[in-house]
């Protein structure tokens, strides 16, 4: 009898350890579609399909006080558009606008 329950007891920790790595390996941390900072940022290439990235862009970069530059695009599924805030260039006097709908 007690090699049964010994048996039993290891089989079931198995199963135990066995459910807990699968869900745990299972989770991903979830990236917004739209990240950024006073430097640039990233938008996924899936909403740069449906809304105007660009003036995504300009609107977050002008929060700031500064210009959007696009640098690249990643264009396929999961891809990015990446873009950098830069400062208002020489010889301009004029603010960045910032849209406010």
């Amino acid at each position: 009898m007690p090699t049964l329950r010994a048996g039993f007891v290891k089989t079931a920790g198995l199963v135990a350890v066995g459910t807990v790595l699968a869900v745990a390996s299972a989770r991903a941390d979830v990236v917004p579609p739209f990240k950024g900072n006073d430097t640039g940022g990233i938008i996924a290439y899936q909403l740069a399909q449906t809304t105007d990235a660009r003036q995504l862009a300009v609107d977050h970069c002008a929060s700031y006080g500064k210009v959007a530059k696009f640098r690249a695009v990643d264009p396929h599924y999961g891809g990015y558009v990446s873009f950098a805030c830069r400062w208002v260039p020489y010889g301009s006097a004029q603010r960045p606008l910032r849209t406010l709908y």
